[in-house]
């Protein structure tokens, strides 16, 4: 017969492995992934073909989770670079020759590597345990070494395992170099065998590149506009993960799935965050009335001094459009303002992040969204 406190210990012990079943901060993947069942499999037509795709949404709409997850489908090898890390035009050969590295064997590459009209110099990181890749800094050899670290993507690319190339936040393009939109296309349109997907989160820089015809990339790829989850989709993935509520409780799981829904509008970066406690606050502190609102102002409370920080940087008629949208009003005028400068300011924004543009401009975070109206 064993002890109430061994069945107890063994009884927190049992809960503490519980795994939240919301995920946010990285890539979704397995279990944790919101079914985007429609958009998947749009994603795995078009790399099933020889085009190259466009996906286009606001940050944290799961773009790099959705794409992950149709690589993984397909089972061929992939590199990704964040155009927002790179630095020069020899930067991103640099980063490219890496990405490489880090999927085939050394021996292999260095064979490759020795066919650069400007080699790279290689030095193996024991901290990272990857490859770390270099380029001397001649400026009028730029293009050279990037000619050279694409055609690397090509000759490692096999018939049957056709290389996936993702270039992330790739409205930077034109900030790294003027000309390398031109150099980059004018290199791509050439290979074969190999899929593109061109990532980026500003929508109108984005049409700019792929829509304007005197646009190098004019109609490069096939745009797909990645849209909030569906309603009725979101709301089944939330409540199948929540916990149950005891009948005792004043509130029932409906009450909270809508509730979070409300609140994050169905951003499925927020969701998920606002999910994660309000299921932390449900199994560990047995909450259940008013557990969104609960966790709402807890995670305010985490990320109090951040919003504090980001309002600091602001002039007054940002504060002003971020408070009119925060409130869910209209942006009008008055005769402090003019409508051309609030909406300056309102394309400002967007560019920054801070604001996002679905159906109708809101504010990115809904938490620094009720920060900003409890003042």
């Amino acid at each position: 017969m064993y002890s109430k406190n061994f069945v107890s210990n063994i009884f927190e012990y049992t809960t503490l492995l519980i795994i939240n079943p919301f995920k946010f901060g990285t890539i979704v993947e397995d279990d944790f992934f919101t079914d985007r069942v429609k958009e998947l499999e749009e994603v795995l037509h078009k790399l099933d073909s020889e085009n190259h795709l466009v996906l286009i949404s606001p940050r944290r709409f799961g773009k790099s989770s959705l794409i992950n997850k149709a690589i993984t489908r397909l089972g061929r090898p992939s590199i990704t670079i964040d155009m927002m890390k790179v630095l020069s035009v020899n930067d991103l050969s640099s980063k490219i020759v890496k990405s490489i590295c880090s999927l085939f064997p050394i021996e292999k590459i260095k064979q490759l590597l020795s066919q650069f009209r400007i080699a790279p110099r290689l030095s193996y990181n024991p901290v990272s345990d990857s490859w770390d890749v270099s380029f001397l800094q001649h400026d009028e050899d730029k293009f050279i070494a990037l000619e050279d670290a694409m055609s690397l993507i090509e000759k490692v690319s096999k018939k049957d395992k056709r290389m996936i190339v993702v270039f992330d936040e790739f409205q930077e393009v034109c900030d790294i170099d003027k000309t390398l939109p031109k150099q980059l296309r004018s290199i791509i349109q050439r290979q074969k065998g190999i899929n593109y997907i061109f990532m980026g989160s500003q929508e109108s820089m984005m049409t700019d590149i792929f829509e304007k015809k005197k646009s190098p990339f004019y109609h490069f790829g096939q745009r797909m506009n990645l849209k909030k989850i569906p309603y009725n989709d979101f709301y089944s993935y939330v409540a199948n993960r929540l916990p149950s509520v005891p009948e005792s409780e004043f509130c029932s799981k409906d009450d909270i799935t809508q509730g979070i829904l409300s609140f994050t509008s169905q951003h499925p970066y927020y969701t998920q965050q606002l999910a994660s406690v309000v299921y932390e606050k449900m199994t560990y502190e047995s909450k259940y009335d008013g557990v969104v609102e609960y966790a709402i102002s807890s995670l305010i409370l985490e990320h109090a001094l951040d919003y504090e920080r980001f309002w600091g940087t602001f002039n007054r008629t940002d504060r002003r459009v971020l408070t009119i949208l925060a409130e869910g009003k209209k942006l009008v005028s008055d005769k402090t303002t003019a409508q051309s400068t609030l909406f300056s300011s309102l394309k400002k924004l967007v560019r920054l992040g801070y604001v996002n543009k679905t159906d109708r401009y809101e504010l990115e975070d809904p938490f620094f969204g009720r920060w900003i109206t409890e003042g």
